[in-house]
C-alpha cells in the first residue's frame, strides 16, 4: 500500500531530493520532463542549473534561511529548461530529520502552473494596455471638450461684436442659426455614441467570460474589438471638431468632399429614419470655406428629414447630385417628402419663416444657407417643387484653373 501511494505522488508531481547542501540526489520523470534534463544530467548538480535569470538573489536567502530553520518552504518559482524556455512551478520544500532532529535531506513537491501563471500575465498586460487606452480615451475627451468650450466662446464673441458694431441684422442671425446647429450636432453625437458604448459593454463582459474559461484567444480578439469601437468613438469626436472650425480663410476645396462630411455627420440620423440616400458626384473645386457648404447640405437634409416625418411619408429618398453646368458647379438635393405648397415657397428663405413646429425648427436654417450660398461661395440656393417632390439647387462659380 505504501509503494503504491509513493508511486501515485511521484507520478502526479514534480519530485527531486537533494542533500544538505542542495546537491541533487534524486529526480522524478516529471521532473526530467518539464526541464528538459536527463537524469544523469541532473544528479550531483544543484538546482541553480534550472534557476531562472529573472529570479534575485533575495529569493534564494529566503528559501534557504526557512528550510536550514527547519521549516517547510512554499513558493511559486520562476525556472528556466534546457531548451531556453520558462516554466512555472508551485514548490513545496520540506527537511527531513533524522532521529537526534538534524536535517539530513531536503525533499521539493511541485506541481505545473506554467499554463495559469502565464495566463494571469496576459490578463495584467491586457488591462494595463485597456487602462491606458482609457485613460488616453479620457484625456482625449477633456482636450476636445476644452477645444468645444473655446470655440463656443469664440462663436459667443463674435456675435457680441458684431452686436456691438451694430452691422447688418443678417450677420446675428447667422450666428444665431450657429449655435442651434452647434446644440443639434452635440444631440447626434450623443446619439451616435449609443450603440458603440453598448458594444463597449459587452465586449468587456467577453473578455471577463473568456478569462475565466481560460480562453487566450477570445480574449484576444475581444480586446481588439474594444480597441477597435474606442478608436470609432474618438473620430466621431474629430468629425464633429472639424466640422465647427472656427476657420475663416477660403480656398479651394472638392464639393463631393464637403457633401460627403455631411453625411457622415447625419449618418446616424439617415438610418434611424429608414432614408434612402442616392449620391451621384462628379469631381469639382470651388472657392470658399468647406465646413459653410457642409452646413448648408446638413441644413437641407435635416429639413427633408423633418417633412418625411411632418407628411408621415413610409418611402424616403433623397438624392444628391453634382455636375458642371455654364463655368459652375451645380449641387442638387432632391426628395420626396411631398413638396412645398406656392403660398410657402415665395417665403421659404425669409428669415425666422418655418412650418415646423417650434420644437424642431427656428426658421433661420434655410435662411443661413441662402446667405452663405450668396456671400461665402459667391453662388445662387433656389428651390422648386413639383408633384411631390422639392428640390434644392446650389449654384457656385467653378475658377477654370481650378475645374
Amino acid at each position: 500500500m505504501l509503494r503504491q501511494y509513493k508511486e501515485a505522488i511521484e507520478k502526479s508531481n514534480i519530485i527531486s531530493k537533494t542533500d544538505i547542501n542542495g546537491v541533487i540526489t534524486f529526480v522524478n520523470d516529471e521532473f526530467c520532463t518539464i526541464s528538459g534534463y536527463r537524469n544523469d544530467e541532473l544528479i550531483g548538480k544543484k538546482h541553480s542549473i534550472v534557476k531562472h535569470p529573472d529570479v534575485g538573489k533575495e529569493k534564494f536567502k529566503l528559501l534557504w534561511e526557512t528550510i536550514t530553520n527547519k521549516e517547510i518552504y512554499k513558493d511559486t518559482v520562476k525556472n528556466l529548461a534546457k531548451d531556453g524556455s520558462t516554466f512555472y512551478v508551485n514548490s513545496t520544500i520540506i527537511p527531513i530529520l533524522d532521529k537526534n532532529d538534524n536535517i539530513v535531506e531536503f525533499i521539493a513537491i511541485r506541481y505545473d502552473v506554467t499554463k495559469e501563471v502565464l495566463l494571469r500575465e496576459e490578463l495584467l498586460k491586457k488591462e494595463s494596455e485597456y487602462e491606458e487606452l482609457n485613460r488616453n480615451l479620457e484625456k482625449r475627451v477633456a482636450e476636445q471638450t476644452k477645444e468645444l468650450k473655446e470655440l463656443n466662446q469664440t462663436l459667443e464673441k463674435r456675435v457680441r461684436d458684431e452686436i456691438a458694431k451694430n452691422e447688418e441684422k443678417q450677420r446675428v442671425m447667422f450666428w444665431q442659426s450657429r449655435h442651434a446647429s452647434l446644440g443639434q450636432m452635440i444631440a447626434n453625437i450623443a446619439h451616435q455614441w449609443r450603440q458603440p458604448l453598448t458594444e463597449l459593454t459587452l465586449a468587456l463582459f467577453n473578455i471577463k467570460k473568456a478569462a475565466q474559461n481560460e480562453k487566450v484567444d477570445d480574449i484576444s480578439k475581444f480586446y481588439d474589438e474594444s480597441k477597435n469601437i474606442i478608436k470609432n468613438m474618438s473620430q466621431t469626436i474629430d468629425d464633429f471638431t472639424n466640422f465647427f472650425s472656427p476657420d475663416k480663410e477660403k480656398y479651394y476645396f472638392n464639393v463631393s468632399d464637403s457633401i460627403l462630411e455631411s453625411i457622415v455627420l447625419l449618418e446616424s440620423v439617415i438610418n434611424d429614419e429608414m432614408i434612402t440616400l442616392k449620391t451621384n458626384f462628379e469631381d469639382m473645386k470651388v472657392l470658399g470655406i468647406t465646413n459653410e457648404l457642409t452646413q448648408v447640405m446638413i441644413n437641407l437634409i435635416n429639413n427633408s428629414k423633418d417633412a418625411f416625418i411632418q407628411n408621415s411619408i413610409l418611402l424616403r429618398e433623397i438624392s444628391i447630385t453634382t455636375k458642371q453646368e455654364g463655368g459652375f458647379a451645380v449641387i442638387e438635393v432632391q426628395d420626396n417628402a411631398g413638396g412645398i405648397t406656392k403660398e410657402n415657397i415665395e417665403k421659404i428663405f425669409e428669415p425666422y419663416f418655418t412650418t415646423k413646429h417650434k420644437s424642431r425648427g427656428t426658421g433661420l436654417g434655410l435662411f443661413m444657407s441662402k446667405m452663405i450660398c450668396e456671400q461665402g461661395l459667391n453662388g445662387t440656393l433656389d428651390v422648386k417643387s413639383k408633384k411631390k417632390t422639392t428640390t434644392f439647387s446650389i449654384k457656385i462659380p467653378l475658377d477654370k484653373n481650378e475645374k
